[in-house]
């Protein structure tokens, strides 16, 4: 439902989120394009979807929308965001441990046959997709 207004104006769609902070629900809607997101392109998908989900009705209680850039640890969900941020330094949580561990930072390499190329702790392992839990675009201050 949302996807389609995204696309419509150049835009990605990272991800949905719908969760409960205190006593609020919130709908949050992640967006990227490769020029970068700002204020006015998150005002305008916000004015489109907010019509499209009030007429579909399917969320009961009342919620606030909430239309944003993913942000400096953007989530690598699709093959494509591990193709486009090769190079980048991210962080991996597996379901099950992989080398020992289940929580790796590393330089991604590459991604080749289902599996992601991470250059961690002064080696390179495999990591299958299937394995990876959560991917994120990992911070360096360095």
């Amino acid at each position: 439902m949302v996807e389609p207004l995204a696309e419509a104006m150049g835009l990605e769609l990272v991800e949905v989120n719908y969760l409960k902070e205190g006593p609020n629900w919130y709908l949050r809607i992640f967006i990227d394009r490769p020029e970068g997101i700002d204020l006015d392109i998150c005002q305008a998908l916000s004015n489109k979807i907010e019509p499209v989900l009030d007429e579909a009705d399917l969320i009961s209680q009342s919620y606030y929308l909430e239309v944003s850039s993913p942000g400096l640890e953007r989530p690598l969900k699709k093959e494509a965001d591990f193709q486009r941020y090769q190079g980048n330094k991210i962080r991996v949580t597996t379901y099950a441990a992989v080398e020992g561990k289940k929580v790796m930072e590393g330089t991604l390499k590459g991604l080749s046959n289902g599996q992601i190329m991470l250059e961690w702790d002064d080696r390179i392992i495999s990591v299958p997709l299937n394995m990876i839990a959560s991917a994120r675009l990992a911070v360096d201050f360095d």
